[in-house]
C-alpha cells in the first residue's frame, strides 16, 4: 500500500475513534485571522492535531491547530481552526493531508477560506472575494509523486474545480445579507516572505487578483478526490508596492462580522444543495 496513504488511512482511523458516526458534509478550512470563527460551531466537538498520530501542526501565529465538529445552520461540518502551510516545512502531501482527511471522514463540499492582499487595484482592505479560479504556476502540486488511486486518477480535469453551483450559493448569500463581493483569480506563493512590488505588477499582468500562501493546493488535493470546492478571500491589505506601507503578519483577534455571516449563510444555503 502506498505509505502515504496507509498514514492518511490511519490518521483518519484515529479521529474516527475520538468522534464515533459523526458525518460531517462540509468542511471548512479557516485562515489566518479568521480561526476565531470555529468558536461559532454549535455541539462542537474538538480534535486537536496534537492527538493524531503523525498529523502536521500549526506553527504560525493566528492558527489554533484543531478540528472542531459540530454543526453550522443546521448542517454537520468539520473546521479547522487553522491550516499548515508549505512555508513551515511540511511537504505539500502533509500540508493537503488534513483535507484528504475531512473527505474520508464523509464530507462532500470543501468551503477554503484564506487571508489575503489584493493584486487587484480596486479591491480594498475589508472586501471579501469569491474564489473564482486560481493560479497554482508557483507552488509544487499535491499530486507529484505515486497516485493514490483510492481517491482519484492520475490526471485529474481541472476545468471546473471552483463548483458553479456552490459560487452561486455563495453570491445568494451576500445579496441575502446586503454584502460587497468581489470575485477573482487567488494566486499561491510559497511565502513565509511577502511579495516584492515588481511580483505584484507580474502577478497582475498573469490575471491574479489576490495573492497568499495556501488554499491552492488544498482545492487541487480536493478536486483531485471528487470534493466540490469553493472558497472565500478576506483582504486584509494592498499587494507591496500599491500602497506606501510595510507588510506585517498580524492577523486580528476579533473575526470580521461580516465574513462570519457570509460564511454561515453560504453554508445554510449549500446545505439546501445537499439535501
Amino acid at each position: 500500500m502506498n505509505k502515504a496513504y496507509e498514514k492518511l488511512l490511519n490518521c483518519t482511523r484515529i479521529v474516527r475513534e475520538k468522534i464515533g458516526d459523526f458525518k460531517p458534509r462540509v468542511a471548512l478550512v479557516l485562515g489566518t485571522g479568521l480561526g476565531g470563527y470555529g468558536d461559532r460551531v454549535e455541539q462542537a466537538k474538538v480534535v486537536d492535531y496534537h492527538e493524531i498520530e503523525g498529523f502536521p501542526v500549526s506553527t504560525v501565529v493566528g492558527h489554533a491547530g484543531r478540528f472542531v465538529f459540530g454543526y453550522i445552520a443546521g448542517i454537520p461540518v468539520v473546521v479547522m481552526q487553522g491550516r499548515v502551510h508549505y512555508y513551515e516545512g511540511y511537504s505539500m502531501e502533509d500540508v493537503v493531508l488534513p483535507i484528504r482527511l475531512m473527505g474520508l471522514l464523509g464530507a462532500e463540499v470543501l468551503f477554503i477560506t484564506n487571508g489575503v492582499g489584493a493584486v487587484n487595484r480596486s479591491y480594498r482592505p475589508g472586501d471579501l472575494m469569491l474564489i473564482r479560479d486560481h493560479l497554482s504556476l508557483f507552488i509544487p502540486s499535491p499530486l507529484i509523486g505515486e497516485n493514490m488511486e483510492e481517491l482519484g486518477p492520475r490526471f485529474p480535469d481541472m476545468t471546473h474545480v471552483y463548483r458553479e453551483d456552490l459560487n452561486t450559493a455563495i453570491r445568494q448569500a451576500a445579496a441575502q445579507l446586503h454584502l460587497r463581493l468581489q470575485e477573482g483569480v487567488y494566486v499561491q506563493l510559497t511565502g513565509p516572505q511577502y511579495e516584492t512590488p515588481e511580483e505584484i505588477r507580474v502577478l497582475e499582468k498573469l490575471g491574479g487578483d489576490v495573492v497568499g500562501m495556501s488554499s491552492v493546493c488544498e482545492a487541487i488535493a480536493g478536486n483531485h478526490m471528487g470534493l466540490r470546492v469553493c472558497g472565500l478571500s478576506a483582504i486584509g491589505n494592498m499587494g507591496a508596492g500599491i500602497k506606501d506601507e510595510v507588510l506585517t503578519h498580524e492577523p486580528q483577534e476579533k473575526v470580521d462580522e461580516d465574513f462570519a455571516s457570509l460564511v454561515t449563510q453560504s453554508i445554510q444555503n449549500i446545505g439546501m444543495l445537499l439535501s
